[in-house]
């Protein structure tokens, strides 16, 4: 399988991981069964992805709950907790991106598909998220 190079293939992967981790919760299922579902397996970078969110869950969503001031995650729209997530494990995990690269691409992620105000919020929490999880 061929790797990611240009930044429009990466932020796509990204969306597609995103994609793969909402339907996974509307539907009840675990992130690595919404891959496996696929007809044609995702690219590497996806898979990473969302491979990633679902093995780190658990320490992500305590990461992300105690930097969210004045939110729980049960509270949160579903599209932001879970770009959240694809951040705080890229994060964690993923050092060889920038994390200015990560905050971007999170921040455009979820303008694309949440509230006016997401963009600010996932910033907010994410920019914290940076000294625990990339100190």
């Amino acid at each position: 399988m061929a790797t990611l190079s240009r930044p429009d293939e990466r932020s796509d992967a990204r969306e597609r991981a995103l994609y793969l981790l909402y339907e996974a919760e509307s539907k009840g299922i675990t992130p690595v069964d919404a891959l496996e579902l696929q007809v044609l397996a995702p690219d590497e970078l996806t898979q990473t992805i969302v491979r990633g969110v679902a093995e780190h869950r658990d320490a992500l969503d305590v990461a992300i709950d105690e930097r969210a001031t004045g939110w729980t995650l049960a509270r949160m729209p579903v599209i932001d907790l879970n770009v959240l997530r694809i951040g705080a494990f890229e994060l964690a995990h993923r050092p060889e991106v920038p994390t200015a690269v990560v905050l971007d691409e999170a921040v455009n992620l979820v303008k694309q598909f949440s509230t006016d105000d997401s963009g600010r919020f996932v910033n907010g929490v994410l920019a914290a998220l940076v000294a625990d999880l990339r100190p």
